[in-house]
């Protein structure tokens, strides 16, 4: 067990599906180096095929007695897609006084599967009962990591001082049993340099009080970031006080990290003649339960009650908390503590503390993780 275990809450009523955290991440972690593939963060439209396809069915994480399950590898090409560029060269070149064809920005590879491939499409008979929203994934740094049981090089671990889990890159082999092992199929295979990669929660910011960039960029606001154990944080509060976020597929076993507000509202259902059926929702709470448990139940009501109250009094400490009026005030990071670790372990307050994730031989080219005296 950790010393203390940094967590992140998103709430499901406010993504509008933007992508801008997928950006942010890309941008700065997976844009080069064989992970163009890999979205260390991306937002799937539920119910949806997902990235990568169908991870729900690919097995990993434990039984009811506590074993590891067999997992399945996904495919890089059928099951994540190939990336693709445009022809942006061949356009500025364009001979637009030669022949017919005309000028247009067009894939340089013929895309046969992609993040967000099905975006929007959702399930149902528009207009009448159609529904789907949206979930961001990233690592849930699990209690219990189906990845880290699954490595025979003890290349996996959970940092001491936050729970963050990440690849010991000097020892990874390449083997890929952490995909298996993985049911969120949130670890990924580098082809160039044979190693699994995966989100790192931006411990590097995180370490200099900065929140991971997914979350600091999230327009709707809808990523509380903090320790589990700060009984005055966000995170804190959400989980444990109000119990209203709830982790992805808890049946799994490994015990995320990271949690979601469930979606609570959608508009009614519409009869053969178009009229509203009056108290019909159009997300079924029986795939809500798939997805968060059977206290999803309680979760809503609670969120339902306090909506209510807010409504008849003005007050409610859990609609403020949802609401996020002030940007920072999501973000409790304790930056202090990151700074104490660091002077007991004797390492500089501006390097990364954790040495086995930068001081892997095939990182020592990627300028992020190198440790400056």
């Amino acid at each position: 067990m950790s010393k203390r275990q940094l967590a992140m809450v998103m709430d499901l009523n406010k993504c509008i599906g933007c992508q801008t955290c997928t950006v942010a991440c890309k941008t700065q972690w997976t844009n080069r180096n064989g992970r163009e593939y890999m979205y260390w963060n991306n937002v799937e439209t539920y119910p949806g095929t997902g990235y990568p396809k169908k991870w729900m069915d690919l097995g990993g994480g434990f039984d009811a007695a506590g074993d590891l399950q067999e997992g399945i590898i996904p495919n890089i090409e059928a099951d994540y897609g190939v990336p693709w560029d445009y022809s942006y060269d061949s356009l500025a070149t364009f001979d637009y006084t030669a022949g017919n064809e005309k000028a247009g920005l067009r894939p340089t590879s013929e895309p046969t599967w992609g993040p967000n491939w099905d975006e929007d499409e959702g399930t149902g008979n528009f207009p009448s009962d159609n529904y789907f929203f949206y979930i961001p994934r990233i690592c849930n740094h699990c209690t219990n990591p189906g990845c880290l049981s699954a490595c025979p090089r003890d290349a996996i671990f959970k940092r001491d001082q936050d729970g963050v889990v990440l690849v010991d890159l000097d020892r990874c082999q390449g083997y890929r049993y952490c995909i298996a092992g993985c049911p969120y199929k949130k670890i990924y295979f580098n082809p160039k340099i044979s190693k699994s990669e995966k989100c790192i929660l931006c411990f590097p910011r995180i370490e200099q009080g900065l929140p991971p960039a997914c979350a600091q960029q999230c327009v709707g606001r809808i990523r509380f970031v903090g320790f589990l154990d700060d009984e005055e944080s966000q995170v804190h509060k959400l989980v444990h006080k109000y119990k209203v976020a709830l982790p992805l597929r808890s049946d799994y076993g490994t015990q995320p990290n990271v949690y979601y507000v469930p979606p609570t509202e959608a508009p009614a259902k519409f009869d053969a003649e178009g009229k509203v059926i009056e108290g019909s929702q159009r997300v079924p709470t029986e795939e809500l339960e798939a997805l968060f448990g059977k206290d999803v139940h309680t979760a809503i009501k609670i969120l339902k009650d306090e909506k209510e109250k807010r409504a008849k009094t003005g007050e409610s400490e859990l609609m403020d908390l949802l609401i996020a009026y002030h940007h920072s005030d999501m973000f409790r990071l304790d930056n202090n503590y990151y700074q104490e670790f660091a002077k007991e372990s004797g390492k500089s307050l501006l390097a990364p503390i954790d040495e086995r994730y930068s001081s892997g031989k095939n990182t020592k080219e990627i300028t992020h993780f190198k440790v400056h005296a």
